[in-house]
This record gives C-alpha cells, sequence and structure tokens, in this order.
C-alpha cells in the first residue's frame, strides 16, 4: 500500500505520516528533507538557490547531510522552497522518491507532490491543511523551544511567501490530487489528526478491498 501525504509547511502532514507508517507497518520518507538538504548543501557551497546549475550540484550532497538538525530551520527551508523551483532538482530527487514508494509491500511518502506527481498511482491520498494562524503558531512554539526568538507576525509573513511561491511554481505545484481526502487540522490536536487519518486510510483501504 502507498500512502501519499501532502500540504504545506507546519500542516502536521509529517507528523501524521510518521504516525500512519508506524500503524500500518510501512517505511516513511519525509520527501521534504531532500529539498532541504538540497537547500542547506547550497549553503554550504556558497551558492544560490536561485541558480539553477548551483541548486543541481547541491543535489549530489552527502547523506549524512540528512542527519544535520539545521534542516529543520525556517532559513534552510526558505532555500529549499527557492531550490526545488528548478526543473533539474525537481528531476534528480524524482527519482529517488519514486523508488521509495514503489518497494515492495508500499510505504508512506509526504511532501508537496506525492500524490500529484511523484505517487498519482497511490492506494490512499491525504492532503493535510491548515491555516496560516494556526501553522504560524506551531511553528512559533517549535522555534521557541529551540531558542529561535523569531515573532509570530515574521513567522506567519515567511509561511505565506512559502506558499504562494509553492502553489504558483510552474512544475509541480503544491495542490491536492483530485482524488485525495482534504483533513484540515486547523483546530485539531495531534492525536485527533492522526485518529482522523488512520480513518480515512482504513475507509479508503475497506473502499478498495470490495
Amino acid at each position: 500500500m502507498i500512502i501519499a501525504v501532502d500540504g504545506p509547511t507546519a500542516s502536521g502532514k509529517g507528523t501524521i505520516a510518521k504516525a500512519l507508517a508506524a500503524h500500518f507497518g510501512l517505511p516513511h520518507l519525509d520527501t521534504g528533507l531532500l529539498y532541504r538538504a538540497v537547500g542547506r548543501q547550497v549553503f554550504l557551497d556558497g551558492g544560490d538557490p536561485d541558480d539553477g546549475g548551483d541548486a543541481l550540484a547541491a543535489c549530489s550532497f552527502p547523506d549524512g547531510l540528512l542527519l544535520d538538525p539545521e534542516l529543520r530551520t525556517e532559513e534552510t527551508g526558505g532555500l529549499a522552497s527557492r531550490a526545488s523551483l528548478h526543473h533539474s532538482v525537481r528531476q534528480a530527487l524524482y527519482e529517488r522518491q519514486r523508488s521509495f514508494a514503489t518497494q515492495p509491500g508500499g510505504a508512506v511518502l509526504d511532501g508537496r507532490d506525492i500524490g500529484t506527481v511523484v505517487a498519482p498511482d497511490a492506494d490512499v491520498k491525504l492532503f493535510v491543511t491548515a491555516t496560516i494562524e494556526a501553522r504560524a503558531e506551531r511553528r512559533w512554539k517549535e522555534m521557541q523551544a529551540r531558542g529561535d526568538t523569531r515573532s509570530l507576525e515574521q513567522i506567519a509573513a515567511d509561511l505565506r511567501l512559502r506558499d504562494e511561491r509553492d502553489r504558483t511554481r510552474a512544475e509541480a505545484p503544491l495542490r491536492a490530487a483530485e482524488n485525495a481526502v482534504v483533513l484540515d487540522t486547523s483546530v485539531m490536536g495531534i492525536d485527533e489528526a492522526i485518529a482522523a487519518a488512520i480513518d480515512a486510510v482504513d475507509a479508503i483501504g475497506g473502499r478498495n478491498a470490495e
């Protein structure tokens, strides 16, 4: 079974995807982490994420970079969003994602274009979303815990900019697949959101088995 979980930053898609993987006994891939690694490598190389050549060169990042805690920062997220606009970067990472998705037994992948591009044949497609206000508050609390002093207003502004960039890019824009179940987590707690996602997968799995 392939489960595709898409959605914008701080919607809860990563937490939900990990929980689904654990519940159904499937391997999980946070595809956004691959793009963050590219963004981080561009920075380490002293390159420009808006330059296609620099961004493509960064796709050869070492596997160890995926463990770098800097990948979770807002700065790296912004670099990743810019680098992901390039066709060459998306193509370079596509094969890695597709291979993971089609492994025997299935997998859970979360990102922004899993259900529409990477795994359009996924058995279950979820699109996890939430309001800007809810997402900004979640990210603000996470960053406070890490000692980041950025204001809630700054974070909300960054999220709006990233959403606009992701939704309007020419290739693989952020959007819900036509047959995706949309899950709005704005007023949900973590346990409630996970339970709703599990119920959605069970319901679709049941229909597919009929």
